[in-house]
This record gives C-alpha cells, structure tokens and sequence, in this order.
C-alpha cells in the first residue's frame, strides 16, 4: 500500500484536507497558513545573518552543542521570554528542547519512577495522553476538571495523598501532575491565582512534580501584561529545595511548528539533573541548529514583531468566532468566551452524541472539530466539542461557525 503524501499534519487525516475547499477543518492547532508564510522573509534575514556569524567564529553552530542548550541562545531566550511575560525569566533555569511533547516526553523517561503515577486533568490535550499512554509502567489517574474553573484540588489532593510512594533511589519523583493552566487545552480555562498558589502547596507537601504546559501564555487577549506562569508560584528561595514544577514551551504556537524548536523552565537542581541526560548529551543540544537561526531572529527584533502580528490576527479570530456563537449557537448549549489562546470548548444539550453529531456537520455542512472524549483518557465528554480559531482567516472562521451553528440547528430537529 502506497503512503499518501501530505504537506502537513492536518492534511489528508480524517479530518479532511483544508485545502479541498469542502471541509473546513476547526480541529487545526496551528498557525495558518497566511500567517506562516511570513515566516519565509524573516527565516531568510535570520539565516544570512547567523551564517556570517558563524562564518567569522569557528562555525560552532554546527557542531554537537551542550546537553541544555548554549548558554548565549539560552540568554537572549531568557530576555525575550521577560519582556513577553512581563516578569523575570534567568537563563540559568531553561533546558533548550524541541517543543512542548519532547520537554513532557524527557520529564516522563528521565525525572519519574518506572512506576509513577500521572495524574491529569479528565478533559486535556490529546496528544499529551498519547504519549503518557506509551510508558506502560506508568498509571493514568484522570483528575475530576471543571470546565469552567480548572482541576478539582481537593480530588486531586486525595488522589495524591493514596497513591503516594517512595520512588527509587536514581529518580526524584514517584509522580506527575500534567496540566495546562494557562488558557487550557481544551477548555481555554484559567487558573486563578489561588488554584496556582494551592496547587503548589500540594505538590511540595507531596513531592510532587508538576508538569505544564505554557505555550499559549503570552496569548491573553484581555490584559496588557500576561497571567502569571505557574512556575513563577513556585519561588525556589532554598538552595536545599529542589522544585516541584517545570514549564513547558514552544516556539510552535508563536513562531513555526516546523522549526521544532521549545524549551523547559524549571528549577536549577532539575536543571543539573537534564544536563546529564543521556539523550540531550548524545545529541548535543536539541535542535541546536535551530537556536541559532533563532537566536538571530531575537537579537535582530524580529521576533517581536512577528509574534505582534500573530497576537493580533489571534485576537480577531477568536473575538470574532464568540461573537458568531453568542448569536447564533442555539441557548441550550453553553461555552465560555477564553481570556486567551487557542481554543473554545463547546458543551452540548445531555445526551448529545458529539461523534455522531461532527460526521453529520461534516457531511451536510463542511464543517468538523474535534469530539471531547478524544481529551479523555475515560472517554467522558461525549457531549462536548473543541474548536480551535487559530489556523484559518476571518472571514472563513465566520462562515465555518455559522455553518457549525446552523449544523446543530439541523442536527437536533432530526434527533427530536
């Protein structure tokens, strides 16, 4: 059987190919195609400059780096992530990887017990359950999430509390919790600050480690300055203590998926602990290749720039999808206009077959999204849809919702 090729990850899966102009595909996590095509004039004034760089200085870029990353591309990541967060990011605290589910991926093989436990949240990112899924050793916890205001903590607490063992004597963690507070997948939701604050408290008490991913942190919608990150909670003021919470991020979601390029935040013992990690070692530096180009395109400005026009063409997208819900959606559903990020999260009526309901939208509207138990690891939300904003133009987002809204419209009159 001959393999169909594909241009990019959402084309030709079952969810249909964007570019046929029959489906419009609301499933795509991604920046969109008008949005990356910017990327060609800025990689190329990146490129020609780290290559005269290393032209006049040893050409170091291209042999094997160190375990973490450069601490030069290290600093000026540091210095950019400060000025986007609005807070304090030291160099001395990232570990240079290729993006969010590679970061997740060394924490799991190099940080836990064989046999830990992860615990996450009962409606989250679906690729991230896939990967957890392939340490067998390892136990899924699902933990009770409301989707509106985030994890259930005291659930949480006791479930932590049961299970709790003391891991073996070359790992410093017997288990995991693996979240998205900020502007979550799929649910868009928040953490409040208490959550954050309480949620930290669990995790030293318990010896916790506490894995999130940031990657839509800088993309708040509301406010100036962006919600504070959850490792900036956990203030590692003893040089004894060691940590319970590492940041993921990813230039994915503000730059280009395909540079395979992101980073770990955490705390300098964690560090130390990646340093030694045989897989970054062996390979010297994730994508090392890659910092430098990035590096580059930092140091000339225009990263900021860029990352500007995506906050803005992300804002319109999503303001302009909720106000297509808000009116047309029919009353018995409910969702929650995000603060941020990529997502809306759709509740529909009890008993509302969402499989069902996204084959129908596809075949008589064009239109798909993705169904909520594929964010479940027990398959709950069967009544529930994720629709993403951040891969299509406005205009096509507008018809693609009102054909979304027009869908369900049609869909209950048959099922009544």
């Amino acid at each position: 059987m001959s393999e169909v090729p594909q241009k990019h990850l959402f084309d030709g899966t079952e969810l249909n190919v964007y570019e046929t102009g029959n489906v419009v595909n609301l499933s795509a996590g991604a920046p969109g195609p008008d949005l990356l095509r910017e990327c060609s004039n800025l990689f190329l004034k990146a490129t020609e400059h780290r290559m005269k760089h290393e032209f006049e200085n040893n050409a170091y870029l291209f042999q094997y780096g160190p375990a973490i990353g450069r601490i030069d591309f290290r600093t000026v990541l540091a210095d950019f992530l400060s000025r986007r967060y609005h807070a304090n990011v030291n160099p001395v605290n990232l570990v240079v990887t290729t993006g969010a589910t590679q970061g997740l991926h060394l924490i799991l093989s190099t940080l836990l017990d064989l046999h830990a436990f992860v615990f996450v949240d009962e409606v989250t990112y679906m690729i991230a359950l896939e990967a957890i899924s392939q340490f067998n050793t390892m136990k899924i916890v699902a933990v009770p999430f409301s989707t509106r205001h985030g994890v259930d903590l005291d659930a949480l607490e006791q479930l932590v509390t049961e299970r709790k063992f003391t891991p073996s004597n070359d790992k410093p963690f017997w288990g995991v919790y693996y979240t998205i507070p900020t502007f979550h997948n799929p649910t868009g939701v928040l953490y409040s600050e208490a959550t954050c604050k309480k949620l930290i408290k669990i995790a030293r008490d318990n010896n916790l480690l506490v894995a999130c991913d940031d990657v839509y942190n800088v993309l708040s919608y509301d406010t100036e300055t962006p919600p504070k990150r959850l490792f900036a909670f956990d203030d590692v003021k003893d040089e004894n203590y060691r940590g319970n919470v590492i940041s993921n991020g990813t230039f994915s979601k503000i730059l280009s998926p395909g540079i395979r390029l992101g980073w770990m935040e955490c705390p300098v013992k964690i560090a130390d602990i990646f340093r030694e990690s045989g897989v970054l070692r062996s390979g010297g530096c994730a994508n090392g290749y890659m910092t430098g180009i990035v590096q580059s395109l930092i140091e000339l400005k225009l990263l900021d720039g860029h990352l500007d026009l995506y906050y803005a063409k992300y804002k319109e997208r999503m303001e302009a999808a909720c106000e297509i819900l808000k009116k047309k959606l029919d009353p018995s559903c409910d969702f929650q206009a995000p603060r941020g990020g990529y997502f809306i999260w759709i509740t529909f009526p009890e008993g509302t077959n969402c499989l069902e309901f996204n084959e129908f939208c596809r075949k008589n509207f064009g239109v798909v999204a993705i169904p909520g138990p594929r964010f479940s690891a027990q398959g709950l939300f069967k009544n529930c849809m994720r629709l993403t904003i951040a891969f299509h133009e406005v205009a096509t987002i507008k018809l693609a919702i009102t054909k979304f809204c027009e869908a369900f419209d049609a869909y209950k009159k048959i099922k009544n």
